[in-house]
């Protein structure tokens, strides 16, 4: 069996870290030759040492330090401020996870399809500011596109060996986030504390934020719109809070194929890792008996604003989709820094929507990155001014 080469962007992270705990599973049929990290120095050093990949990214100010600690130096240490993209295409690489969050992702996933690599994406972000280029570069140079992100991967799999013209609706699930039965009327006097903690999922603070303004939905409704070349109007969101169905996709016969499992983001990472095959994963299978029930409900549009918010921007497309993104992790960044309230995210984002003019012809990536660069700075113009 061929060794599968693989680089982590984001090593670091949650997506990072289970992606290597997968890879540890499985001695001999995984190299690592590149891991990117921007913070946790100190884990970043021990997964150097443990894996010794061929290429290593990191933040200028860590540069020095895991230069200095690195015996042997059997690891090139390079800049991730600018080396982010290379180390996405380097020839060693079979594999490129996108663990990284936000537009920072852009780059490097944009490169990786470029040099026709398998691309692991758990980044929404990218997908949804420029998911029309990236997939056309993907076909383009035959690269594949195996979405690690749980909701996204079930579509994967439910559509597999499926025609397309035979689809009637895609199904994506959401937990409800930390807030899904927490009064609206409570939003304000939340701690952060409270936001970040999700029921069913461990993730980083930027996409727990979202998901508990259910803007992560509505970024999901656009990156299953572009993985699949769907209508908007193919897709669907609704709730359920046990996160056992990960998503489903209905067929015009009536049929409905869901793909369930524990809530464990090892699962979808290792059928990215192992596509098309399916190896031991260890993890309990789910006992159907002491589920009891599977709950659903339509997502509530005005407690959670954020979501008909992102759904309205697939509707627009050109570059609305990557000016929501992008305001959004502005607003994210501002309210984890304590400068803005909970409810103050939506406000902002929605008038940086407003004030939008997009360009009249077809989007191209100079567009997209000048769409970026004003919705950010928009974002700390409100910010400045003090009245989001």
């Amino acid at each position: 069996m061929r060794v599968k080469r693989v680089v982590i962007l984001g090593s670091t992270g949650t997506i990072g870290i289970k992606t290597l705990e997968v890879i540890s599973r499985f001695p001999g049929r995984f190299r690592v030759v590149g891991l990117s990290a921007y913070k946790n120095s100190s884990l970043f050093l021990k997964q150097l040492k443990t894996f010794t990949p061929a290429v290593a990214a990191a933040g200028k100010k860590k540069i020095a330090f895991l230069k200095k600690n690195l015996p042997g130096r059997r690891t090139k240490i390079i800049d991730a401020e600018t080396g982010l993209a290379s180390l996405a295409a380097m020839k060693l690489a079979d594999i490129v996870v996108i663990g990284i969050s936000g537009g920072a992702a852009l780059a490097p996933f944009l490169a990786a399809v470029e040099s026709g690599k398998t691309v692991a994406p758990a980044n929404k972000e990218a997908l949804v500011m420029a998911g029309d280029i990236l997939m056309a570069e993907a076909r383009r140079h035959k690269a594949r596109v195996i979405p690690v992100d749980s909701e996204q991967s079930a579509i994967f799999q439910c559509l597999e060996g499926q025609r397309r013209r035979d689809v009637h609706k895609i199904h994506l699930t959401a937990s409800g986030g930390a807030l899904g039965d927490v009064p609206r009327s409570r939003f304000d006097r939340l701690r952060i504390e409270d936001v970040l903690n999700h029921p069913r999922w461990k993730m980083g603070k930027k996409i727990t934020v979202d998901s508990a303004t259910l803007m992560n939905k509505g970024f999901e409704v656009i990156e299953a719109q572009k993985l699949f070349g769907l209508d908007v109007n193919d897709i669907e969101v609704v709730v359920h809070p046990e996160a056992i169905i990960h998503s489903m996709v209905s067929f015009r016969d009536g049929s409905v194929l869901a793909q369930m499992g524990v809530t464990d983001m090892r699962l979808p990472i290792q059928y990215a890792l192992t596509y098309p095959d399916r190896w031991d994963s260890s993890l309990r299978p789910i006992d159907f008996v002491k589920l009891r029930q599977l709950t659903f409900r339509k997502p509530d549009g005005n407690k959670f604003p954020c979501l008909p918010l992102a759904v309205e921007a697939a509707w627009k497309g050109k570059t609305y989709p990557c000016v929501l993104a992008s305001a959004d992790e502005e607003a994210v960044r501002a309210y984890l820094d304590r400068k803005i309230s909970f409810t103050d995210i939506y406000r902002i984002v929605a008038k940086v929507l407003r004030r939008h003019r997009p360009g009249t012809g077809r989007a191209d990536l100079n567009d997209i990155l000048a769409a970026d660069r004003w919705a950010r700075e928009e974002v700390k113009r409100i910010l400045a001014i003090g009245r989001p």
